[in-house]
């Protein structure tokens, strides 16, 4: 079967057969497909669209190009959560021992940074030793003793779709919402779960940028997710501004740590931390209701027992046995750290997040190519809140750079990003809405 003739239905707007598409999925796993055939299909798509019938094919077709995850004989439910990506975005760090501190299991294989956006793996990697791409045996004894891992994908789960995520990222072709669905659900089909948590991200910093493209996709993922046998449903969160006091990598481990630990906890990550937690206990069958959730969620926090649970998967995966007690030794930041300064008094009225994400991927913290290195060090901290009253000269936030003169582009890119006004912006809902 041509590689060029599929490309041409889909160019034409046809819908791609089940044949087509696990040909396309061969080509991807076993190099048949040239990076330029594989770009060009994407963009196909990313143009003229797939049905739910094609999306379904994808996913299976994604999630059977290499090993799929069993786990027979856990003593509680194999639940994750997956999100759509944003600017600040460390919610897996904290939720995944989180949930294992309540009883469930949770195999997260989480991604790296993608388009404007901070990867889960690329955080993990700012952790000296930190493995996240442990053999098979390594991850399942450390789910199985201590009840989260959090990796990246490995060679043989789901190879399809790390190829196909790695060229899509410096394609533009990330914002389809059938690519997406794929992406999200064949790594999480091929991990074993029996229940998913999606948040998905709207607002100005997401890819959905607007509630009809997040209801699309909460839809899609929802649909797809329970009709290949997966119980899932989908928060739509606010991505109108930075998640949290930080965005970058090292400095999103930082500030994971001091949640965990209850320090410097930001009201509105913790909010969006407890949903989607109590979510997944809802589903996994360990709280009968959301009220119950959150009240193991809570005492989990308040006990020790979820920062136990962190310190332990990354001492378990390779990296240091003391990081809670001493994250500076082993966490460096930017040699350059500079304040943010207003340039007007005023309250801070909005934020162009994606482009205090991008602003990161500048100092070095995110990929301008899928082959580019990450420096782990750079990045925002001290982010001031939407609705922040601030004097001239006062910090919205502190760069954390490699030299003077990235600090001073970061400096100039994060002022450009904020709008300061007389009156604080009116109230966005944190959870727009609940699906599935």
């Amino acid at each position: 079967m041509l590689a060029q003739e599929i490309i041409r239905t889909k160019r034409q707007g046809g819908a791609l057969s089940v044949p087509q598409i696990e040909a396309f999925v061969r080509g991807l796993t076993d190099g048949g497909w040239s990076e330029g055939q594989v770009a060009a299909l994407g963009m196909a798509i990313f143009l003229k669209g797939m049905g739910r019938d094609e999306a379904v094919a994808l996913t299976r077709a994604m999630r059977d190009s290499g090993r799929v995850m069993h786990w027979p004989d856990m003593p509680g439910p194999v639940v994750d959560k997956h999100s759509t990506g944003g600017v600040g975005d460390k919610i897996s760090l904290m939720l995944g021992p989180l949930v294992a501190a309540c009883g469930g299991y949770v195999p997260m294989i989480a991604g790296r940074g993608l388009g404007h956006t901070g990867g889960t793996v690329d955080k993990l990697e700012s952790i000296a030793g930190y493995q996240t791409r442990p053999d098979a045996a390594l991850f399942d004894a450390t789910v199985r003793r201590l009840g989260c891992a959090i990796i990246g994908q490995t060679a043989d789960l789901a190879p399809a779709d790390k190829r196909f995520y790695a060229t899509r990222d410096v394609t533009a072709t990330v914002e389809s919402v059938p690519l997406i669905t794929a992406s999200i659900l064949s790594k999480k089909l091929a991990a074993g779960l029996q229940a998913l948590v999606m948040d998905v991200k709207v607002g100005n910093g997401a890819f959905a940028d607007t509630p009809a493209m997040a209801r699309e996709l909460a839809d899609s993922i929802v649909a797809v997710g329970n009709g290949a046998g997966m119980k899932t449903r989908a928060l739509i969160t606010d991505m109108n501004q930075v998640l949290g006091h930080t965005a970058g990598n090292a400095l999103e481990v930082l500030e994971a740590i001091d949640y965990l630990k209850g320090v410097n906890v930001e009201p509105r990550q913790h909010a969006i931390t407890l949903a989607l937690c109590s979510q997944m206990l809802v589903l996994g069958g360990l709280a009968a209701d959301e009220g119950e959730a959150q009240a193991k969620l809570q005492s989990a926090l308040d006990s020790g027992a979820a920062a136990e649970k962190f310190a332990r998967m990354v001492a378990a995966l390779g990296g240091p046995t003391d990081l809670l007690e001493r994250p500076g030794q082993h966490l460096a930041l930017g040699p350059v750290q500079k304040p943010v300064p207003a340039l007007r008094a005023g309250v801070l009225a909005g934020q162009d997040t994606r482009a205090i994400g991008i602003a990161v991927i500048e100092l070095g913290g995110g990929r301008r190519v899928a082959s580019d290195p990450i420096d782990p060090q750079v990045g925002f901290a001290a982010v001031r809140p939407l609705g922040s009253t601030v004097q001239a000269g006062e910090a919205l936030a502190v760069v954390h750079a490699a030299d003077e003169a990235a600090a001073d582009r970061a400096i100039a890119a994060y002022q450009a990003a904020c709008q300061i006004a007389e009156q604080a912006p009116a109230a966005t809902p944190l959870i727009a809405e609940v699906i599935g």
